[in-house]
């Protein structure tokens, strides 16, 4: 049975980061890694212009439920079949990515402690907290070079949406992450804090022996 570990935080606090290089540690025979992200409802049943007045930042926005009952299977050892969203259209594409059930599997988004299906599949939940500020930075340089957006797009967006559902669904969820990542610890040290509370839960497993080439006490 897969041990399956969340990491969530705001958009832009480093959460991605620290999933891959978990990830890198654990080596792609020991772990496999989802995105919430590529749980967007698909919108094609909306014009263009509907689309873009979606609040992709509520929970309302992700198929919780399918993520959830995908992470059951991880667990059980049957692979899963996760959609890939197109962020440009806000629409799932035709095609989807086969994910193998490994020892450990890592997911990560922003609402992922928002949910209790979700909670009630994960074995160890991490909350990385980063101010306001930084956050704010780090998905305008993301959404600007990656997604093709405006910057006033982009502030617009996390004034309108992303810092209020933060307020209202993200930051409240983080009552129920196991470990709490507090802003400044560098990620290579927040990722030996989390391979040791794995090691705990999987004594006999790789992020034990990774745990104890790192001399962690």
């Amino acid at each position: 049975m897969s041990l399956v570990i969340g990491i969530c935080g705001g958009s832009g606090s480093g959460k991605t980061t620290l999933a891959r290089l978990l990830a890198e540690d654990l080596g792609p025979s020991t772990c496999s890694v989802l995105a919430f992200d590529s749980y967007y409802c698909d919108q094609s049943h909306l014009t263009p212009p509907a689309r873009a007045e979606v609040n992709y930042d509520h929970p309302d926005s992700l198929d919780g439920s399918l993520l959830s009952s995908h992470l059951m299977a991880l667990r059980n050892n049957v692979e899963v079949a996760v959609p890939i969203y197109d962020f440009a259209t806000h629409t799932r594409t035709a095609d989807v990515e086969i994910i193998d059930p490994r020892p450990v599997v890592i997911v990560e988004g922003i609402l992922l402690l928002a949910y209790p299906g979700i909670r009630d599949a994960l074995d160890l939940s991490v909350y990385r907290e980063c101010p306001e500020d930084v956050r704010f930075a780090r998905r305008s340089a993301r959404d600007v070079q990656e997604r093709g957006r405006s910057q006033a797009s982009v502030s617009k967006q996390f004034a309108t949406t992303v810092q209020p559902m933060h307020d209202a669904f993200v930051r409240p969820s983080s009552a129920f992450a196991d470990i709490t990542i507090p802003y400044g610890l560098e990620v290579e040290d927040a990722a030996t804090v989390v391979l040791h509370a794995i090691a705990q839960l999987q004594p006999t497993g790789p992020a034990a022996d990774r745990v104890d080439r790192s001399q962690v006490s």
